[in-house]
């Protein structure tokens, strides 16, 4: 439902409205960008009807974004937009445009813009055009003092796949790649999170899963876990010793913020915003250059000669991992930087 416009009060306190009645708490499922509107709200409480300060994220938009907006200007309560990556070719196809459209009218309705990556800056440039306000880049957050190394020694080589297996290349690319793992490691073992949904039809995405699983040979030795909330995330992390992410062109994803926040190396498909985010010490990157006409990710080969040499050097990238993160994704320098823009915002208007 849309609230009527009401003129928000000059200099008053933050009340923002993330556009969405409701923003899961740390015990409910929560996905995209909504977890990051999740730690946001601690200090700024959802305000959906009363709010004199509207934040969108492109990759969590209400179905009645424009309409929102519109009701923002209305009340001359500023937009900050928070860009994340953009409808192209390869995966939206013929839907492209539309995808991209309430996007477009966001961020160029937008008095500050805040970019989750570099990566995500070019994406958006290219297929929503540049901003007129100002903008900066600001990396997603994680919670270093929720997410934090397991206590002791793990025996074995656990290897996680983490997030929504929503698109299928990401799983059949990591259940090959761990297939080569797996034979040159018998100790190793594949965690897979999530809900299994390349299709609405769950049972049908998973037989096909598990039936690969079995063709090459490792069925008993992948694990599938299922949706887990935030509130679970830390300990989920910590059960694994690196995370394989296969996602091609991933923005910011903050599923490697928090696996490197938990002192796990990433091993990972060289493209998108992912390569900011691991760095050159973090991690061991797989090149895959940006291509916006077709979805390549690695060959597994070298995605699973990545893994094996992570785990030859877990303790040295394991370290670097989470000084990376607490150093440059802390979450509280996140949030007050919110707070310094909010509040000019609000208070030169």
């Amino acid at each position: 439902m849309i609230a009527r416009a009401a003129p928000a009060v000059p200099g008053s306190r933050p009340h923002v409205s993330y556009g969405h009645e409701h923003v899961p708490g740390p015990d409910e499922l929560a996905f995209g960008g909504l977890v990051k509107f999740q730690g946001l709200q601690a200090r700024y409480p959802n305000a959906s009807r009363d709010f004199n300060l509207l934040y969108l994220g492109s990759s969590s938009l209400p179905r009645d974004a424009v309409k929102l907006i519109e009701l923002a200007r209305r009340r001359r309560a500023p937009l900050v937009w928070n860009q994340n990556g953009v409808a192209y070719p390869a995966w939206a196809g013929a839907d492209t445009e539309r995808i991209n459209a309430p996007r477009a009218v966001g961020l160029h309705s937008a008095a500050h813009v805040f970019y989750q990556s570099a990566y995500c800056k070019l994406s958006a440039d290219a297929a929503l055009g540049e901003p007129d306000c100002p903008w900066e880049v600001l990396y997603n957050p994680v919670d270093t003092a929720r997410f934090t190394p397991a206590v002791g020694s793990r025996s074995g080589l656990v290897v996680l796949l983490g997030g929504n297996q929503y698109e299928r290349y990401r799983l059949e690319t990591a259940l090959r790649a761990f297939a080569f793992v797996a034979a040159r490691r018998p100790d190793a073992r594949l965690l897979v999170t999530g809900s299994v949904s390349w299709s609405s039809v769950q049972d049908a995405n998973r037989h096909e899963a598990l039936a690969l699983a079995q063709e090459l040979g490792v069925a008993d030795r992948v694990d599938f876990l299922g949706s887990y909330s935030q509130a679970d995330a830390p300990g989920l992390m910590r059960r694994a010793h690196l995370l394989l992410h296969t996602k091609v062109n991933d923005p910011c994803p903050t599923v490697v913020l928090e696996a490197m926040a938990c002192g796990l190396p990433v091993v990972y498909s060289a493209s998108g915003g992912v390569p900011e985010l691991v760095g050159d010490e973090a991690g061991i990157g797989v090149e895959n250059p940006v291509r916006w006409d077709e979805i390549r990710p690695p060959a597994p080969e070298l995605l699973g000669a990545a893994v094996l040499e992570a785990a030859e050097r877990l303790p040295e990238l394991g370290q670097a991992a989470r000084a990376r993160a607490v150093e440059r994704f802390d979450l509280r320098p996140w949030i007050d930087r919110h707070t310094e823009v909010f509040e000019e915002l609000l208070g030169a208007r």
